[in-house]
């Protein structure tokens, strides 16, 4: 499989973590949305919305990072990344959506750049609209929990796949993780002690640049 992804994307992430917990061989190639690689006609042929991730499959060019992880769900049932019964897998599906698609993209690098570019609003402006809704969406999502040791049951699921990801982000825009939100700290380091959650983060990847 080839997945086309760029180091700090959180969609991407998502999709390595699910690839790494599946056990799933892949190979990475960089698309670096901070210089605009995504626009280009090439990788628009691959994915006409200029997005990130795109996973080239036996199955054919998926897109959409929770469309990708159903895909591999389905293809790979060994290891379920939405498990449990009828009420658990709606849980699971509803605090990853509170991150995936209510906060994340937010922070999405294409919003940001248009609030700058067309709206107008200065870095610190930027700033607090991004650290606004990233405490709202982690708020929602903490609240929610129980006292379980991930963040639905005994195995990392989906949920936690869409947590670590904002964890990263949450820092990157300045908010200090372990006195705000102790509990979701707790269970990312449940996470990083395992190998697939590891080999997912952005310093680990390729194309990694440090700041």
């Amino acid at each position: 499989m080839k997945l086309y992804s760029y180091y700090r994307s959180s969609a991407s992430f998502r999709v390595r973590i699910a690839l790494n917990l599946k056990g799933v061989r892949y190979t990475q190639i960089p698309v670096n949305l901070k210089l605009g690689a995504q626009l280009s006609d090439d990788y628009q042929s691959i994915n006409p919305q200029r997005l990130l991730p795109a996973l080239e499959t036996s199955d054919g060019l998926l897109t959409q990072s929770f469309a990708i992880m159903a895909w591999l769900d389905e293809k790979f049932p060994e290891r379920l990344l939405v498990l449990g019964d009828a009420e658990q897998r709606a849980k699971i599906r509803a605090l990853a959506a509170i991150l995936g698609c209510d906060t994340q993209p937010l922070q999405n690098l294409r919003v940001l750049k248009y609030l700058s570019s067309e709206i107008g609003v200065t870095e610190a402006q930027r700033l607090q609209w991004s650290q606004h809704w990233i405490r709202d969406g982690l708020s929602a999502f903490d609240a929610q929990l129980k006292e379980d040791a991930y963040s639905v049951g005994k195995v990392a699921s989906l949920a936690d796949i869409c947590l670590i990801p904002q964890l990263y982000n949450a820092r990157r825009f300045g908010i200090d993780v372990a006195s705000e939100f102790k509990r979701l700290a707790e269970i990312e380091c449940r996470c990083l002690s395992q190998e697939a959650f590891q080999r997912a983060l952005p310093e680990q990847q390729p194309d990694y640049i440090p700041d």
